[in-house]
């Protein structure tokens, strides 16, 4: 797959995929099944990037998962992987067509017992849970403009010492171009100073593919 990161060149990529452990047939059957759809795969996290999801899912010791944008379900594919045996994964998504894919290869992998897939308005389906820390980690990856109401709803529902990434906050650099005033730009720039200032969150942000902040709830 091309580079995510605008920062990378294709070599500097390539030399990074080499040295992480090498997809194994469902993950790059999904991947596959994703570049299908042409441009709009574009949405689903790169290589690397599930790697080091799943790398911090094991590190944290995190039993209790949500993501907020499934697409295709890499993402949830390796959360659900790097889960423990009685961990779950709650995924929230609108789009059936594009989750059918996640769904198929979860299966395959054999950790689709793992994930609560519901589709519907995720602001709905948050504010539907109970407001109890009940979440170890958390993945915001869905339509920009309503990344701080998830954020919202997730920090109070988030343990102390939780993992919250945000996905796209550099947003191919468009951050610091002030002529840029499109809807998804402002949402990302929001987001950013939001995530900065939030009194429970201690975060940084990562220059990993389309730039990743990672932040921890006091």
């Amino acid at each position: 797959m091309a580079p995510r990161s605008f920062l990378l060149t294709d070599e500097l990529h390539a030399y990074l995929l080499a040295h992480m452990a090498p997809l194994d047939e469902v993950a790059q059957s999904l991947i596959d099944a994703t570049v299908a759809l042409g441009g709009v795969s574009g949405m689903q996290i790169a290589p690397d990037q599930g790697a080091f999801l799943a790398l911090l899912v094991k590190l944290t010791g995190a039993r209790r998962c949500i993501e907020v944008g499934t697409f295709t379900g890499y993402s949830a594919l390796c959360v659900a992987r790097a889960l423990p045996g009685d961990g779950t994964l709650l995924c929230c998504d609108v789009s059936d067509e594009w989750t059918r894919i996640g769904r198929e290869h979860w299966a395959r992998a054999g950790v689709d017992h793992k994930i609560d897939l519901r589709i519907a308005p995720a602001v709905d389906t948050l504010r539907a849970l109970p407001r109890d820390e009940q979440f170890d980690f958390a993945f915001v990856d869905a339509d920009k403009p309503n990344y701080v109401n998830y954020i919202e709803e997730i920090v109070p529902r988030l343990r102390s010492n939780g993992v919250l990434l945000v996905d796209n906050v550099l947003w191919g650099g468009a951050v610091i171009d002030a002529s840029n005033t499109d809807d998804n730009t402002v949402a990302i720039r929001r987001t950013n100073d939001f995530v900065a200032a939030h009194p429970n969150l201690e975060s940084v942000i990562l220059p990993v593919a389309d730039g990743l902040t990672i932040a921890r709830k006091r």
